[in-house]
């Protein structure tokens, strides 16, 4: 059995869940549940999904298995047996099943039948109607519009000085601005900005890893982002990488804007992330337009669409 330390992804967590693809050839909505799962790993690892989200998955699908019977054809499992699989894990199983746990498992049989119904094995998603109570973690920190404005008050301070520093500027406002996580952040080289028109200028997320392509997406920087980015290059000469340096370096960078601006919570990437997604979302950019910039999936979005609608809430 798999041990509780598998949760539900958060925000800055990669989005985890296998991307909607067509299924192997050979199963068909008549396989058997044993089958299926087979070719849900082999989706799974060629989408590059990490051990232990693979192991999370397969082990709550087991417990499925358990239940419904391990040759049960596809096609034969209802919405009801889901439903009745869910009420047997919390009242019949034996074995304790928190509130945590059983979300998880929920999300399971939703991701696992959403891809056999994308991928037309299945006609309909019978995972679809199972109510899921998602276990809420709690909010994130976030900064209120003073703050912001208090912390760019700052990093502009430091662009302009007797010695000045672009680099603040830049990795701040790039955070806020596109909400990408550390690790991307950390992966941009400078090919990865498209500047040919300066009215549009443009961060390419990639990838190197071939599995994770569907994850790459085109964010739009501010307009004048270009002019801090050509200062910076003066400043700091970087040759390919755009940040030459570890994370720990801009964690200690962000550090010293927050102490500085007075931030009582201090700034992280985290913390930005969270920032931009309740700014973009209090200006309006529909939900999925928000999903798709934060590069997460329809699953994880479940969760912190509704983690951003109450952190929005009114304007700070």
């Amino acid at each position: 059995m798999m041990s509780e330390q598998y949760s539900l992804p958060g925000l800055d967590a990669l989005a985890e869940e296998p991307s909607q693809a067509l299924a192997p050839s050979g199963l068909d909505a008549h396989a058997s549940l044993r089958t299926a799962m087979g070719s849900f790993e082999v989706h799974m690892r060629e989408q590059g999904l990490a051990e232990n989200t693979i192991k999370a998955f397969l082990s709550d699908l087991h417990i499925l298995a358990q239940f419904i019977g391990v040759g049960t054809a596809i096609n034969a499992i209802s919405t009801q047996d889901l439903n009745r699989f869910v009420h047997w894990l919390v009242h019949e199983r034996g074995v304790p099943c928190n509130p945590k746990s059983l979300a998880r498992r929920v999300t399971t049989l939703k991701v696992f039948f959403d891809w056999l119904a994308e991928a037309q094995v299945l006609p309909v998603d019978p995972a679809a109607p199972v109510v899921h109570r998602p276990v809420m973690t709690p909010l994130a920190e976030i900064l209120s519009d003073v703050e912001v404005e208090r912390m760019l008050g700052v990093i502009q301070a430091l662009r302009c000085a007797d010695d000045p520093d672009a680099r603040p500027h830049l990795l701040v406002t790039l955070l806020l601005h596109t909400g990408i996580k550390k690790s991307e952040c950390m992966s941009i080289v400078l090919n990865h900005l498209d500047l040919s028109d300066l009215a549009q200028p443009v961060l390419w997320i990639r990838y190197a890893n071939p599995r994770r392509r569907h994850k790459e997406r085109k964010l739009r920087l501010p307009v004048w982002w270009p002019a801090v980015l050509a200062e910076y290059r003066v400043q700091y000469q970087p040759q390919e990488a755009l940040f030459p340096c570890t994370a720990r370096n801009l964690e200690y960078v962000l550090a010293s804007v927050a102490g500085q601006a007075e931030l009582p919570h201090g700034l992280s990437f985290e913390m930005l992330r969270w920032t931009c997604a309740v700014r973009d979302y209090r200006a309006g950019m529909t939900a999925d337009t928000l999903r798709q910039k934060l590069g997460i999936s329809r699953i994880t979005w479940r969760e912190v669409g509704a983690k951003v609608a109450q952190l929005a809430g009114p304007a700070l």
